[in-house]
């Protein structure tokens, strides 16, 4: 199978997602693969599904596999290890609690036509897809004033995207700060793809996520971090590096929507801190490392990132042992 699926989580096998998800997968010919953690049951018994429980995952030969913290969202790293193994070479990844369209399904290509930025800066992504006022979840919030570029005045051309984020309508993915104080259901209307390429700056997250096999070392999910912003700081890293390998992150319409699981919103909140604090600075730092070009420096530059995060004390010293323990796993496969 050279497509896998990947969710992380706690639910049993009665989860209608994750039966939807299932019979959709069987029915394409698709790797099902979740990731359990500590709170799974203890049995999970679902056709089509292949579940990991925590006892489970410490048969994986993968190194990543014993020392990754339980109770975190990271440990959907293993998941992405085991379909690399199980020779997948394109991953898409969601949640437990988004419901995929009909498009979600659809075959993808690394070269889209699309909208181009470079050059920008931060640049708020839901701007280009919906009239009303919104952000999405680790966007810096000393952002949210600039002016955004006319996308009229940008070029349609086919760019090159081995990593693509889709939205999510009625519960898109946005902070504690929006949830506490605009109004949802919202719907993304506007129907368009935006390619970021060289020093623009958006957030993206793990919930739809499309990965081709040149961008999977990029995947990797920090553990000594907030669960609220893992992904989105794995987003700041992948994209810098990707700029030095020419390649652009693409977004487009949504293929899903979300019946969000449910949430304390002033704990998310808190979580979140770290992200309002940092987020501008962690980019700032990050566009100014002296980066290794090339698809073959990913690895290099993955550990230049990290220490450069370690430095500015937004994420543990911990982390470069599981981040070289993935970078031998991944290397290994």
């Amino acid at each position: 199978m050279s497509k896998s699926l990947i969710i992380t989580s706690i639910a049993n096998d009665k989860h209608p997602i994750l039966k939807q998800f299932s019979e959709e997968c069987k029915k394409r010919n698709l790797n099902f693969i979740v990731i359990g953690d500590t709170k799974s049951p203890a049995t999970f018994n679902l056709e089509g599904c292949d579940f990991w429980s925590v006892d489970r995952q410490q048969s994986l030969p993968f190194h990543l596999a014993k020392i990754t913290p339980t109770k975190h969202y990271s440990r959907k790293n293993l998941g992405y290890l085991l379909a690399i193994k199980n020779g997948a070479t394109e991953l898409v990844e969601t949640d437990d609690d988004n419901i995929p369209r009909e498009e979600f399904w659809d075959a993808k290509q690394r070269e889209v036509k699309s909208y181009g930025f470079e050059n920008t800066g931060w640049v708020n992504i839901y701007h280009y897809f919906t009239n009303k006022f919104i952000w999405a979840r680790g966007y810096p919030l000393e952002e949210l004033q600039k002016q955004q570029i006319d996308i009229n005045t940008l070029k349609l051309d086919a760019i090159n995207c081995p990593i693509q984020q889709g939205l999510a309508d009625e519960n898109p993915d946005v902070d504690a700060v929006y949830r506490l104080t605009y109004p949802l259901p919202l719907s993304f209307e506007i129907k368009t793809k935006i390619a970021l390429g060289k020093n623009a700056w958006s957030p993206f997250n793990s919930q739809n996520t499309y990965w081709f096999k040149e961008a999977f070392p990029l995947m990797y999910l920090p553990s000594y971090c907030s669960f609220r912003m893992t992904d989105i700081w794995r987003s700041y890293v992948a994209q810098r590096i990707a700029w030095e390998c020419g390649w652009s992150v693409l977004y487009h319409e949504s293929t899903v929507w979300q019946e969000r699981n449910e949430h304390n919103l002033m704990k998310d909140f808190e979580d979140e801190i770290p992200g309002y604090t940092n987020n501008l600075k962690i980019c700032k730092e990050l566009q100014a490392l002296n980066l290794k070009a090339g698809q073959e420096n990913i690895c290099d530059n993955l550990i230049i990132c990290y220490e450069k995060l370690i430095d500015i004390q937004v994420i543990g010293k911990d982390e470069l042992v599981l981040l070289k323990a993935w970078i031998g796993d991944i290397s290994a496969l």
